[in-house]
């Protein structure tokens, strides 16, 4: 009997340009297990095609004739918890990397990457990564970091090193490359996060790394 097929990853592109749309489904479709199922040029045009094709991967535009691709994705995760976001877009800024994360997304990475970056970026996040352009990350986390702020006594008390695993992975990084930052093995990086994740109620990085930004405000 032979070993069966991965299931496609199912992506749905939003653009507000054609010529994207075009050449991102060209470049995408049928490469590394991806087929494109869908497209749309709007924010209201892809929540509805979203509710109804119900893609794996959003591949999306932050700026977009009718509303903000944030507002869009905060749209597609009320009503598809399940449904990744990844943003590819020209504009380079931190804020909008962090009101990115803030809202959800597993990704936010810029246009002028090449073809196999993107195509690495939409299997790390089929995979649970969070891909996000690292200077990008630097700008967004760095925004009032230090500003003084005293916690909640509500707050969920992480150890030391349950902080310094939730800060690398606020900035993308994968678990094998934490545990080569922080000189630890795999395993014991492991039970860092499931011990996190037990404490802050979270299921994926993208969530962990939105409470690292929201915690700095």
């Amino acid at each position: 009997m032979s070993p069966s097929r991965p299931k496609p990853i199912r992506l749905f592109i939003v653009d507000d340009h054609e010529v994207v749309r075009v050449g991102l489904r060209t470049v995408l479709h049928n490469r590394q297990g991806i087929t494109v199922v869908g497209e749309a040029g709007s924010k209201a045009a892809a929540v509805q095609a979203v509710k109804r094709l119900k893609p794996d991967i959003v591949l999306m535009d932050v700026r977009l004739p009718d509303g903000s691709g944030v507002e869009a994705a905060r749209d597609i995760f009320a009503g598809h918890p399940a449904t990744r976001v990844i943003f590819l877009t020209s504009y380079m800024n931190g804020d909008s990397a962090r009101a990115a994360m803030l809202a959800g997304a597993q990704g936010y990475v810029v246009k002028n990457i090449d073809s196999d970056q993107l195509i690495r970026s939409i299997l790390g996040v089929s995979n649970g990564q969070s891909m996000f352009d690292p200077v990008l990350t630097q700008q967004a986390l760095g925004r009032n970091v230090g500003s003084g702020q005293v916690r909640s006594e509500r707050e969920p008390s992480l150890a030391p090193q349950e902080e310094r695993v939730l800060a690398l992975m606020a900035e993308g990084l994968t678990n094998k490359e934490i545990a080569v930052s922080m000189q630890l093995s795999d395993k014991t990086v492991k039970n860092y996060v499931a011990n996190m994740f037990q404490k802050l109620q979270i299921s994926r990085r993208a969530q962990a790394a939105a409470y690292f930004v929201k915690r700095q405000v």
